[in-house]
């Protein structure tokens, strides 16, 4: 049986991920409304109420929009670390319930086997996964400032990877939206990546064998998805990775759906 991944959705507005692993089911971030989760899932044949559970990043808002609504009725188990979980119970109200992990520890939720991992981001304890399936790795690398060798190790393996490409450095520089603050802490090492440092990581996972990337959390006033795709893609074309895969994100819509088979 294949492996199904869709990104339903994902921009600095809203993130939101599903993996269907044989009877697994997972939704990787909740940040939309309760009401759009629920209705780009009945576009790919999927409900709420068969999730396996909800695994969490981080508490900020465009990651736990909707987890609160969504989980609290269908009763579906959301896996987060303790501080996460702590943060998000300071701004949800909903009766949830959670599976702790220790960050940097590894769990499975059906046949899928999580692999946890600090990143760089200004959250509480933010953490990226490696998705460990039959028919491969998925990493997820939505929100952090910059990649440390751990991470790098960490989703060395990853067939598919979800990599953030937050912003251009020019239309960041020029966005006149923004005050000089946010654009410090947007640009700081616990932040988020550049078109240009996503590239680097595209180019440094070449060789591990990394067939499909996700270009995601595009920011809309700082980035366009066509500059983000052209700078990744000429680093990938300088070291002759023409074989790699590039994927746009959209906040608006989710990506179609990949199938992935062992063997593959």
């Amino acid at each position: 049986m294949p492996v199904r991944f869709t990104i339903l959705g994902s921009g600095s507005g809203g993130n939101c991920a599903f993996l269907e692993s044989g009877e697994t089911r997972l939704l990787i971030d909740a940040g939309f409304s309760a009401k759009q989760i629920r209705e780009r899932l009945a576009a790919i044949g999927q409900v709420p109420e068969r999730l396996s559970g909800v695994i969490i990043t981080h508490e900020h808002g465009d990651h736990i929009q909707g987890l609160g609504v969504l989980c609290e009725k269908a009763g579906i188990p959301v896996y987060a670390n303790r501080l996460t979980r702590d943060a998000i119970g300071r701004v949800c109200d909903k009766n949830l319930c959670y599976r702790v992990f220790e960050t940097g520890a590894a769990f499975s939720v059906g046949c899928v086997e999580v692999q946890s991992f600090s990143v760089p981001h200004d959250a509480m304890d933010p953490v990226g996964f490696a998705l460990r399936t039959e028919a491969g790795e998925i990493g997820f690398l939505t929100d952090l400032g910059h990649v440390t060798k751990l991470v790098l190790e960490r989703v060395r393996a990853s067939r598919v990877l979800v990599l953030e490409a937050n912003h251009d450095m020019r239309l960041i520089q020029e966005d006149t939206k923004r005050p000089w603050s946010t654009k410090q802490r947007i640009l700081s090492r616990h932040g988020h990546l550049s078109n240009d440092a996503a590239a680097e990581v595209a180019v440094e996972l070449v060789p591990s064998g990394v067939q499909t990337i996700y270009l995601g959390h595009l920011s809309r006033d700082c980035n366009r998805p066509e500059l983000a795709k052209a700078t990744v893609e000429k680093r990938l074309k300088e070291v002759g990775a023409t074989h790699v895969r590039l994927e746009n994100t959209s906040q608006e819509k989710a990506c179609s759906t990949i199938e992935l088979a062992a063997g593959q």
